[in-house]
């Protein structure tokens, strides 16, 4: 129970600093920290694991995301031509 306390106390408090661009670490660690409770009473480590995780997987979404906005606009004509 004090894992959860602490994950809880952990969670509200980084909600309420200013935003770092923590993209997938809140959602990871909260995920990552029930699992590892449940799973060996380890919340606090899988809550490490999951911010870890969490952020790797927001960063190659965000990768992906530019990736095809580059190809989309290097594919469109230039302004005034047509494609054919």
């Amino acid at each position: 129970m004090k894992t959860f306390a602490t994950l809880l106390a952990a969670a509200l408090l980084s909600l309420a600093a200013p935003s770092a661009d923590a993209k997938g670490c809140l959602k990871g660690a909260v995920v990552g920290g029930v699992a590892g409770h449940y799973a060996a009473h380890h919340g606090v480590l899988g809550a490490a694991a999951g911010c870890l995780y969490g952020r790797h997987r927001a960063n190659e979404q965000e990768r992906q995301q530019e990736r095809q906005q580059s190809q989309q606009s290097q594919h469109q004509a230039p302004a005034g031509q047509d494609k054919m």
